[in-house]
């Protein structure tokens, strides 16, 4: 009953959801022309209106189609179902969306209601109408008539009308195909960027319309619909005929000559041309070439139909000597008749000459004027005859008629200069008229005259005085543009345009001013800000209009006058100061700036807080805010006011600026710890917890806010066993490793809760205690355990069992020696399963090798030192040991105090006995992997800029052969083939007999030192060890192809180095 209550709650919740919003939209996809009563969807599933049950409906539920009177709807709804059928109505879809276009949706929309109020639901219903193949495509005439002309070239196309299909997307046109094209035309379908399939027809073979005129085709157009639709048309190409031959003139070049004074209508020529062609083919239309200049299309005419020439208008030899006439005859072909006519025009003395007087003094109105102190041969003008005629006709000589001053010097042909021939004074002639005179060589001669006026002109030796060198004027500002300031005057000494004066500003003026060039009144043409500028002082000119023209100038000093029309600026608009709360009373909050950019009382501004606010003062003068109060961010965070800032001006003004203090948090508060409550509670821990299971978690809180807020926590005291971590971040207390039954008990842990505050954080610590046990039988007991806890010193615990158990440590010992016995026969196997696979051909080879020798990088730093040769004891049975190397590595430190150099080794036995691997005596003998050895790898790390190791032998209890050798400086590990260099009497390739091994030392040796031991001998060494030892044992294989022993040597080096390193560990 209960399940059935929940259940209906929860429908009537999710129909309250479905039907908040009052309006919700369905879409539906149907394809046209579809049958009737065909179910399209169902309502009452498809909204999910399922889930409200009857029992909570007034009356049953209802869906009533809404659509406009007199609309025929395309689909049905069962209104008590909510189904969706068709009706009997046709979906078509080209009808619906005959207005879109081809490639839109198209979509029937419809609106239903939901009944009854209570559920009430207008739901808009779209159906997206998918197009079927249900058009054929059609072309827009069953007859398609088209005209080629017979010289079309092959591979011409011609465009054909396209067919149109309603249909879309791959029920449109696809493809169209020629019927009958008789291999004389071909089809080709374009596809235009708006995706439409255009046919064009292509010519294949040449067209002869003498052989046949006409050919009829068909044209077929497919959609790519299933099934698919296609229709012909008749296609009738007509083959136009052409004009092939053009007319041809009698005479392609004409040349005759006419006298300029020829009458308008005179002949010119008459042309003749002759077509091979008849009917309108055979008509010769005449007409100018339009190459021909526009002087010649003006002056002559042609008569299009008699190709005679005659004259428009009248000719002028002088204008143009001959025409060229280029006549082109055309029948309506493509290649008219070309034929050039030059006409001569022949000169009569019909133009008198003329005189060009080109100045080289300009002339001011026609006249030149020179100065009376002008030089002699003073060049005035330079002057040129002409004459348009031809030969006699167009000789032409020129001179002045009386006794002047100047003179004519021909300097070329018709071409003289005008030139003083004597000094001029102004006193006795201020002006001279000069008539030049020409004249032709024709019969009878022609003659022309010309004037030359020329004016001495006085000298203009005073230049312009000014009344007052210097003018000082002061005017207020805010003034009208266009007041007039004052008036400027000077005067000059000479007489007529030298005593005119002209007015001007020097460069130096601003643009605010103007001065009058004629009046030499000088305005202000801009309001003047006394502000922006307060003094203005430029330079006025007075020029005259003497030639050269003579100028004076003159200082203006402009003063501006203040006014009160500037109120008091804010730096800001508004103010944001941030104090600390423990800011004491009457400390500075802050400095509030403002301006003023008037002058004297007008810029004097007084300060007030508005709205009587007692919280702070204001300083009126400076700007200085205190406070009357103490702040706390606890109890308010910010505070706002006004600021006014008013002038002392005869009308003040003023103005207001938004000030607002924000009190900065002040790390204040300590954290607090809310879980746990108190120092005295704890946490059951059961002992099957997983390790990283969170087992409780530290909760704290800061009253101050961001940085002061932010918390971190740490375990600061117990925790003796490690068995707890804790997030800094979080605060949860996570089990680090599974619990044992040493474990069982209480644990303390001091945990710490700092805040990230500055300069100095707070924190605070409270006490966990963490009850571990598989139930709490006795809640007293473990109080009182907890009471004694606290009062004891944080680094015990107080557990109710045995802190240690001799069953966990013999388990311990036990696991140690399987794991190191595993280890060593593992390295024997691998050894073993080596030497079975070589091969006895390479065993051989290997025997009769030659001795091979170190290689190092420095060969100049090598040194071979000699080992003693020591007889080895034979042995009854087969040798068991494990052949390894004993190597030590040293760094010398360079920066000890008292230059005793501590020394780092690295110990690799050579030989290493099964039966003495465990009796070793690390006591006595100095090995890789003593307890108390340093951290090489931390050495090496640490060395600048290249340590420098040394490679010693060290004489453990059952080692019979050593290696020394040094790395070089470059820390490239330099090994030797020393198995290639022994002889050996057993047929096992890794026996060692007597044996010398070369050495490699440095330049500068280094003593060598026993090492303590190799407790702390890191992971990274080792492997530092190995893979110089490999690089080396590349570096001979490549240079001596040692391939199987170097291997073998390299396995065995790698497993030996492995298994002591994780023997040691354990």
């Amino acid at each position: 009953m209960d399940l059935l209550s929940g259940t209906y709650i929860f429908a009537v919740l999710l129909a309250c959801i479905v039907f908040q919003s009052g309006a919700q939209e369905k879409n539906y996809t149907i394809r046209e022309e579809m049958p009737e009563n065909v179910l399209i969807g169902d309502l009452l599933k498809d909204l999910n209106l399922s889930l409200i049950p009857d029992r909570s409906l007034t009356t049953p539920m209802q869906f009533k189609l809404v659509y406009k009177t007199g609309d025929v709807p395309l689909i049905r709804i069962e209104e008590g179902t909510g189904e969706i059928f068709t009706t009997g109505a046709r979906i078509d879809r080209e009808k619906l969306c005959a207005g879109i276009v081809v490639d839109a949706h198209c979509f029937y929309e419809v609106e239903v209601a939901v009944l009854p109020d209570e559920i009430f639901r207008l739901v808009k219903i779209r159906f997206l109408i998918e197009d079927i193949n249900d058009n054929a495509p059609l072309f827009p005439a069953t007859v398609i008539n088209i005209s080629i002309p017979e010289n079309s070239a092959i591979n011409s196309r011609y465009a054909l009308p396209a067919a149109i299909d309603p249909d879309t997307g791959i029920n449109g046109v696809q493809n169209y195909h020629l019927i009958k094209g008789q291999s004389i035309f071909g089809l080709d379908v374009i596809e235009t960027p708006e995706g439409e399939k255009m046919p064009q027809l292509i010519v294949q073979k040449e067209l002869d319309r003498e052989e046949k005129d006409t050919y009829v085709m068909k044209i077929k157009v497919e959609d790519g619909g299933f099934p698919q639709r296609s229709s012909t048309a008749i296609l009738q190409v007509s083959v136009a005929d052409t004009n092939d031959n053009r007319p041809v003139f009698k005479e392609n070049e004409i040349e005759v000559s006419i006298p300029e004074n020829a009458p308008v209508g005179s002949s010119v020529t008459q042309l003749h041309a002759t077509d091979a062609d008849i009917g309108e083919n055979a008509k010769i239309h005449f007409y100018f070439s339009n190459l021909i200049s526009n002087m010649a299309k003006k002056l002559f005419h042609l008569n299009s139909t008699t190709g005679l020439i005659t004259i428009k208008e009248p000719l002028d030899r002088e204008e143009s000597p001959n025409h060229k006439l280029l006549v082109l005859a055309s029948d309506g072909g493509l290649t008219p008749a070309r034929a050039m006519v030059l006409v001569n025009v022949t000169d009569i003395n019909d133009n008198i000459p003329s005189i060009d007087i080109r100045y080289i003094i300009n002339p001011i109105n026609g006249t030149v004027v020179l100065s009376e102190n002008a030089p002699l041969n003073t060049k005035i003008a330079l002057i040129t005859v002409t004459d348009k005629d031809a030969d006699h006709n167009g000789r032409v000589s020129c001179f002045t008629d009386h006794e002047v001053p100047f003179r004519l010097r021909p300097v070329f042909s018709n071409q003289f200069l005008l030139e003083t021939a004597a000094y001029l004074d102004y006193e006795s002639t201020r002006e001279y008229a000069i008539k030049l005179l020409a004249a032709d060589a024709g019969k009878p001669p022609l003659n022309q005259s010309s004037m030359l006026l020329i004016k001495v002109k006085d000298e203009n030796d005073n230049a312009p005085v000014f009344t007052q060198p210097f003018l000082s004027l002061s005017v207020p500002e805010n003034n009208s543009p266009g007041t007039q300031l004052t008036k400027i005057s000077a005067m000059d000494a000479d007489s007529g345009r030298n005593a005119e004066i002209n007015y001007l500003l020097g460069f130096d003026a601003p643009s605010e001013f103007n001065l009058d060039h004629r009046t030499g009144i000088l305005t202000a043409v801009k309001k003047l800000d006394r502000e922006k500028q307060e003094k203005y002082s430029f330079t006025v000119l007075a020029k005259d209009n003497g030639m050269p023209p003579l100028m004076t100038n003159a200082t203006v000093l402009v003063t501006v006058l203040d006014q009160n029309d500037n109120s008091p600026v804010f730096t800001h608009n508004e103010y944001n100061f941030y104090v600390p709360e423990n800011l004491p009373r009457h400390g500075t909050v802050g400095l509030i700036t403002v301006t003023d950019p008037d002058y004297g009382e007008n810029s004097a501004v007084i300060l007030s807080i508005l709205d009587a606010n007692d919280d702070f003062t204001i300083d009126p003068q400076t700007g200085v805010i205190q406070p009357n109060i103490s702040f706390d961010r606890e109890k308010q965070e910010s505070y706002t006011f006004y600021v006014k800032a008013e002038d002392g001006g005869r009308i003040s003004r003023s103005s207001t600026a938004k000030v607002t203090i924000n009190v900065v948090d002040v790390n204040d508060n300590k954290p607090v710890f809310v879980v746990p409550s108190s120092n005295y509670s704890f946490e059951l821990v059961p002992p099957s917890t997983n390790p990283g299971t969170v087992v409780f978690t530290v909760v704290a809180i800061d009253n101050d806010t961001g940085m002061n807020a932010e918390l971190r926590y740490s375990m600061v005291g117990g925790n003796t066993k490690g068995l707890f971590i804790i997030d800094q971040t979080s605060g949860n207390i996570t089990l680090k490793e599974k619990c044992v039954f040493a474990d069982l008990g209480l644990h303390r842990l001091v945990v710490k809760a700092k805040d990230l505050g500055q300069p100095d954080s707070l924190f605070n610590v409270v006490n966990v205690n963490l009850f571990v046990n598989e139930s709490v039988t006795n809640a007293t007991l473990i109080y009182e355990l907890v009471r004694k806890n606290i009062e004891t010193p944080v680094t015990q615990n107080i557990e109710t069992t045995d802190a240690s158990s001799p069953s966990s440590d013999y388990v311990k010992i036990v696991v140690a020696i399987v794991a190191g016995t595993i280890t060593v026969i593992l390295v024997i196997f691998i050894t073993a399963v080596v030497r079975c696979q070589q091969s006895p051909h390479l065993k051989a080879a290997q025997k009769n090798k030659q001795n091979s020798e170190w290689v190092t990088p420095n060969p100049e730093n090598r040194q071979m030192i000699m080992m003693k040769k020591k007889k080895k004891k034979k042995k009854k049975h087969a040798p068991k040991n494990l052949l390894l190397n004993f190597v030590t590595i040293e760094e010398a430190k360079a920066d000890d105090a008292d230059n005793n150099r501590s020394s780092i080794t690295l110990d690799l036995p050579i030989e290493l006995e099964e039966q003495t691997m465990g009796k070793y005596n690390w006591g006595t003998t100095p090995t890789t992997f003593k307890p108390d050895s340093p951290d090489l790898a931390r050495h090496y790390k640490s060395a600048s800029p290249q340590p420098t190791f040394q490679i010693q032998p060290e004489t453990p209890l059952n080692s019979k052969h050593h290696i020394i050798q040094e790395l070089p400086l470059d820390n490239t590990f330099v090994g030797c083939d020393s198995i290639s260099k022994c002889s050996s009497s057993s047929s096992d390739p890794y026996s060692v007999s007597e044996c010398s091994y070369p050495v490699t030392t440095f330049k500068t040796p280094v003593s060598v030192h026993t090492r303590p031991g190799p407790e702390n001998l890191d992971t990274p060494l080792l492997e530092y060890f190995i893979r110089k030892l490999r690089d080396r044992g590349r570096e001979i294989h490549s240079e001596r192809k040692h391939v199987s022993k170097l291997k073998r040597l390299y396995l065995i080096y790698t497993c030996a180095c492995f298994a002591l390193k994780i023997h040691f560990l354990l």
